[in-house]
C-alpha cells in the first residue's frame, strides 16, 4: 500500500495502538514519558512517533484541531493497521463543580459537529469502546487521580459556543466540550476498531474561565500538571490493552 497522503505513513510502520492528542507539541511530551521514541513522519498538523512504554509498543499521532482533521488521522491510521485510539486532550468544563486541572474520561460524545454527519445519522451514538474506557478509569483510580466519568460534547465552532449552547449542554448533564472525540469514536466504531478519550480541563464555561486567561501561556499551571498525569494514565492504560 502507498503512503497515506496526510500522515505519510505505510502499513507495517506503526503499532496497533495510538495515543492521539490534538497538539503536535503534546506528541513530544507524551514521548518524553516513554522508554524510547522515534519520529516516523511529520506533515502539516500531523506528527507521528513510535515509542515503547513499559515494554508496550505504541504510536503517538497528533490530530490537529477539530473533527475534520481528527477524522483524516483516524482513517489513515486505521488504513495502516492501528486498531485502538486513545485521545489525550484538553477540554472546557460544562458543570460548575468541575475544576481547572480535573480530568474527564468520556462515556460518549454529543455529535455537535459536522464531520460525523457525512458518515451517518446524528441519531447514531458516538461512544467509546468499553475496554478502553474501563482501562482509562482503572489507570486513573490506581493513581488516586480525581477523574470525572460521563458524557461530553464535541463541537466544531470554538468561537460560536454561545450562552444558549452552553446552557443546553449543562442542562443535559454533559461534563465538558472539546473538538475531536465524536469523530474518533465514530470512525473507530465504523471500522470495527476501538477508541477512548481522557481530557484535562483547561477552563470552565459555566464559571466563565477559558484557556489562556490565567497564564501567559495557553494552559493554566494546574492544567499543565494534570496534562502530565493524564498522559501517564493513558500510557498505563495501553499496557492493559
Amino acid at each position: 500500500m502507498a503512503k497515506q497522503p496526510h500522515l505519510l505513513v505505510e502499513s507495517g510502520e506503526l503499532a496497533d495502538i495510538a495515543l492521539v492528542p490534538g497538539d503536535p507539541g503534546r506528541v513530544d511530551r507524551i514521548a518524553d514519558h516513554c522508554d524510547d521514541s522515534e519520529v516516523v513522519a511529520e506533515n502539516r498538523e500531523y506528527k507521528v512517533v513510535n515509542a515503547t512504554y513499559e515494554g508496550r509498543e505504541l504510536t503517538i499521532c497528533s490530530t490537529g484541531i477539530g473533527s475534520p482533521s481528527a477524522a483524516i488521522a483516524a482513517e489513515e491510521l486505521a488504513a495502516v493497521g492501528v486498531e485502538t485510539f486513545i485521545r489525550v486532550g484538553t477540554t472546557g468544563a460544562l458543570q460548575s463543580d468541575i475544576e481547572i486541572g480535573d480530568m474527564v474520561v468520556a462515556t460518549g460524545a454529543a455529535k455537535d459537529e459536522g464531520t460525523t454527519k457525512r458518515y451517518e445519522s446524528t441519531a447514531v451514538p458516538a461512544v467509546p469502546d468499553y475496554e478502553v474506557l474501563d482501562s482509562l478509569v482503572d489507570a486513573a483510580e490506581a493513581r488516586d487521580a480525581p477523574v470525572h466519568v460521563g458524557p461530553i460534547a464535541t463541537d466544531d465552532a470554538f468561537y460560536a459556543e454561545t450562552e444558549t449552547y452552553v446552557a443546553e449542554w449543562e442542562a443535559a448533564g454533559l461534563l465538558c466540550v472539546e473538538m475531536e472525540a465524536a469523530a474518533l469514536f465514530t470512525l473507530a466504531r465504523r471500522n470495527g476498531l476501538s477508541a477512548g478519550a481522557i481530557c484535562t480541563v483547561d477552563g470552565n464555561l459555566i464559571e466563565g474561565t477559558q484557556k489562556g486567561e490565567t497564564d501567559d501561556e495557553e494552559l493554566p499551571e494546574k492544567a499543565k500538571d494534570n496534562v502530565g498525569r493524564a498522559i501517564r494514565i493513558a500510557l498505563e492504560a495501553t499496557t492493559k490493552l
